[in-house]
């Protein structure tokens, strides 16, 4: 009982402070703590036998080995950005964007970019990094208020790509192990689905802005923006070239490296840009500099985060609540997709929801006789949409440390479109086949 307490009291202090603005290198070991007392966890690993749970241990596995598997792609997609930026290569295509798009639809060729580039394998996080200096120039050219960046990056990178049939991204790969699926299963409905999150979320969004800029609200530029005088700017082309190799390489290595192909297709484009616009630099050696601060933060406060969930999952409220979750009676895709959903939110991340309860719920549900094809791609969708809420990595990392924006000032988009858009795909999917659609 005090445990699950506990566990709920520390979920809802991280959010609370999060919201709040507070340093999540702070917010995070804090709920944390919070947890472990409610649960009588030893604080330190000297108080037990050598690899038994504890606070501290708990705490610092998860946190220093999410840095471990995610700095190189962190600084190389922050200093990739900032050489986008430095060089005007991100401003002369985003001006190319709009003379292609118009100044009205700014909104959606950010949401295009990211979606181009998520689909074609790059990190989620990296695809943050990539496009924002171009958003940026895109709110300011248009006159849109910026704390709504954050929510058009997510848009195309964290709900109808990521979780999409054919996505490479590891949201649509997970199921392939449990359920002996593909990562096209449920092509069918993920299509409708799909198509329906990327029109609805981008209506939404641009309802949100536009009823925003009737009151007022325009773009504020911060002392901290970037500086691009009238100059001449590279040709687009230039700037487009970088982003289509950081895409083809990551496509090519990725069935044989993993997220290992970043590290290539990354360090690609920086080489790409710095060769093709090494004559537009203003400051390179600031810009490395700024690339990698930007990218000790975002991973600081994405870490901080990740921590909070590996002592989530050690104490007994989270095996309780994991129980509870994967034996939901009733339709196996309705109970799949909220066990999922569910453990994702407490853990912060998609992904971390799909391997806990696939193990759990992929043996029962197939002795079941559940089509596998309906149930990877339900719980693949579903996983996109509680992981979304305020202590999530990505949606740290991209409002506060990639876009500078605080949660009080950018959640509520962000929330709209990466919560409640997807749990609305989730609905359309468990109807599509409960009628039999892609069976």
């Amino acid at each position: 009982m005090f445990s699950m307490i506990g566990l709920i009291g520390g979920l809802a202090l991280l959010i609370f402070l999060t919201m709040r603005g507070t340093n999540l290198l702070i917010a995070g070991p804090l709920s944390a703590l919070v947890v472990a007392l409610f649960s009588s966890l030893p604080l330190f690993p000297q108080m037990v036998g050598e690899g038994e749970v504890n606070f501290l241990g708990n705490y610092m596995t998860g946190f220093s080995g999410f840095i471990t598997a995610w700095f190189p792609m962190f600084l190389l997609g922050a200093i990739f950005g900032k050489l986008m930026e430095d060089s005007g290569a991100a401003d002369s295509v985003s001006r190319w964007l709009v003379g292609k798009f118009g100044i009205k639809r700014a909104v959606l060729a950010i949401v295009i970019a990211c979606a181009v580039l998520t689909y074609g394998g790059v990190s989620l996080f990296v695809v943050a990094f990539s496009v924002y200096p171009m958003a940026l120039s895109l709110f300011k050219q248009a006159d849109l208020p910026r704390r709504f960046i954050p929510a058009a990056l997510a848009l195309g990178s964290v709900t109808f790509t990521m979780t999409s049939a054919g996505s490479p991204e590891i949201q649509n790969w997970i199921p392939i192990e449990f359920l002996g699926t593909s990562p096209y299963a449920g092509w069918e409905v993920s299509i409708v689905v799909a198509v329906f999150m990327a029109v609805f979320g981008y209506w939404w969004l641009k309802r949100m802005i536009t009823k925003a800029v009737s009151k007022g609200e325009h773009f504020e530029s911060r002392k901290t923006d970037p500086v691009v005088p009238e100059r001449n700017l590279p040709n687009p082309i230039m700037g487009l070239i970088p982003l289509l190799v950081v895409l083809v390489v990551s496509f090519i290595f990725h069935d044989s490296l993993k997220t290992s192909a970043l590290v290539i297709a990354l360090l690609g484009g920086v080489l790409a840009t710095y060769i093709l616009n090494r004559t537009h630099f203003q400051d390179l050696g600031k810009a490395l500099t700024d690339g990698t601060i930007g990218a000790l933060i975002a991973i600081g406060n994405t870490a901080a985060v990740v921590g909070f969930g590996g002592v989530a999952k050690a104490v007994p409220a989270f095996q309780t609540a994991v129980d509870a979750m994967t034996n939901i009676p009733g339709s196996p895709l309705i109970g799949g997709a909220i066990a999922v959903s569910v453990i994702a939110g407490i853990t912060g991340s998609s992904s971390g929801g799909q391997a806990i309860a696939l193990p759990l719920l992929a043996p029962h549900y197939l002795d079941l006789g559940v089509n596998a094809e309906a149930l990877h791609r339900t719980i693949s969708i579903s996983s996109g949409a509680l992981d979304s809420l305020p202590h999530n990595g990505y949606v740290v990392t991209t409002i506060q440390g990639i876009c500078g924006e605080t949660h009080k000032a950018a959640y509520g988009s962000v929330g709209a479109v990466t919560v409640i858009v997807p749990l609305l795909g989730t609905i359309i999917a468990i109807v599509l086949f409960s009628f039999g659609m892609g069976i």
